[in-house]
C-alpha cells in the first residue's frame, strides 16, 4: 500500500481535521470530582462528562476509578475504569448498569438531524475487559421526539486491549426517524445526543434491534447482551472515545490538557477553589465575587465542600451573568473560607 493510500484512509471523510471529536475528555485525562474507585449513583462521580447509571436497589453494584491501564502506543495515560462492585446474578426487568456522555444540542448542529442532509456518524473506543461476549452500545437523540438506536459490539479476548468503529448512518434499518422533522435537534443547551454503553439491562430497556432506529425510547439494547454485572470480578476499561461525522474513523485528537479543561468547566468548577474573605474596618459584611475560568452552561448549583464562617453562595438572580461567575458573602466580620463546586451538566 502506497505512502498516500495510508494516509487518505487515517483521514476523516467529512468535517474539518481539528476540532472534530464530539465528545468532551474522551481519553480520561480530567478528574476533576476523584480518581479513586467512587460507587456509582446516577450521577458524575470521577471522570468528567461521564455519567454511570447503576440501580443498585436490585443487588447489584459497580464502581468507577481513574486508572493508568491504558492500550499500548496509543499516547493515552489514562483510562476509565468500572469494577463490579457487589454481584447481580438474576436480571431484574427494571435493573441497570451503563454510563454515557450527554453531548450539548448546540453542539450537535453539524450533524444536520431533521433534514434529508444528516450526517452519518462515527464512534470509535478502546476497550477492555475480563468477561468477553456481546456488549451493545445506543445512540439517542432525546430532544423532542425520542429516536434510539442500540447497535452490538464484541469483546472477543479477555483482558485485552480491542479498538472498536461503530458507525451510524441517519436511516439505519431502512427508517426515516433521523431525516424527518422529528429528527431536529434544537440548537440551545440542553441535551442533543446520548451515547450509552450498556453493561447489564433488564427487559424493560432490551428489546431493540442492533442497527436500527427505534421510537421506542427504551431500546437501549438487544437481548443478546452480557450480563456485565454477575461478578465481582468483572471490570470494564474505556478510552480514546471519539464522535465524528462521517463514514470513517480518524485517528484520536489528542488535545492539550488544558484545552480538554476549560470544555469540562462549562459543566463543572471544583471542588479545589478556596476563596478568603477578610474586613478590615466595621463593616460587619464580607462580600466576594468570582468569575468562573469559562461560561458555563447554565447558572450553575453551588455547594460548598468546606464552609468557615457561614459563607453564602449566590449564583442564580442578579449575582450572575448567565453562568459567568458568582457572588459570595459572609454576615460577620473576620477571615471566613469557602471551598466550593459548581455544577451545570445535562
Amino acid at each position: 500500500m502506497s505512502n498516500a493510500r495510508k494516509l487518505a484512509d487515517n483521514l476523516p471523510t467529512e468535517g474539518q481535521l481539528g476540532g472534530r471529536n464530539f465528545i468532551i475528555n474522551g481519553d480520561m485525562k480530567i478528574f476533576q470530582r476523584a480518581t479513586a474507585a467512587t460507587a456509582v449513583a446516577n450521577n458524575y462521580g470521577t471522570a468528567d462528562r461521564w455519567k454511570a447509571w447503576n440501580d443498585s436497589s436490585y443487588g447489584g453494584a459497580m464502581t468507577t476509578e481513574r486508572s493508568t491501564d491504558v492500550p499500548s502506543g496509543q499516547g493515552f495515560s489514562y483510562s476509565l475504569k468500572l469494577q463490579c462492585s457487589t454481584a447481580s446474578t438474576s436480571t431484574a426487568a427494571a435493573e441497570y448498569a451503563q454510563f454515557n456522555q450527554p453531548i450539548e444540542a448546540q453542539n450537535c448542529q453539524a450533524f444536520a438531524y431533521g433534514t434529508s442532509g444528516a450526517k452519518t456518524l462515527t464512534l470509535s473506543f478502546w476497550c477492555k475487559s475480563n468477561k468477553t461476549g456481546v456488549y451493545t452500545v445506543a445512540f439517542k437523540k432525546p430532544d423532542s421526539t425520542i429516536y434510539i438506536i442500540p447497535i452490538e459490539y464484541t469483546i472477543s479476548s479477555a483482558d485485552t486491549w480491542e479498538k472498536k468503529t461503530i458507525t451510524v448512518t441517519p436511516t439505519a434499518g431502512s427508517t426515516t426517524f433521523i431525516t424527518n422533522s422529528g429528527g431536529a435537534i434544537a440548537n440551545d443547551n440542553g441535551s442533543g445526543l446520548e451515547i450509552y454503553w450498556n453493561l447489564l439491562l433488564g427487559s424493560n430497556y432490551t428489546g431493540g434491534t442492533s442497527g436500527t432506529w427505534s421510537s421506542n425510547g427504551s431500546h437501549y439494547s438487544t437481548t443478546n447482551a452480557v450480563n456485565w454485572l454477575d461478578n465481582t470480578a468483572n471490570n470494564f476499561y474505556i478510552t480514546g472515545v471519539q464522535l465524528e461525522t462521517g463514514s470513517q474513523a480518524s485517528p484520536f485528537e489528542h488535545e492539550l490538557v488544558g484545552v480538554t479543561l476549560s470544555k469540562c468547566q462549562r459543566y463543572f468548577y471544583g471542588p479545589s477553589i478556596r476563596i478568603h474573605m477578610n474586613s478590615a474596618n466595621s463593616d460587619t459584611w464580607n462580600n466576594s465575587d468570582v468569575i468562573f475560568p469559562t461560561q458555563m452552561r447554565v447558572n450553575p448549583t453551588m455547594t460548598a465542600t468546606t464552609n468557615v464562617g457561614s459563607c453564602t453562595l449566590y449564583a442564580t438572580g442578579v449575582y450572575s451573568q448567565n453562568g459567568q461567575g458568582l457572588h459570595i458573602y459572609s454576615s460577620s466580620q473576620g477571615g471566613h473560607y469557602v471551598v466550593f463546586t459548581a455544577d451545570a451538566e445535562l
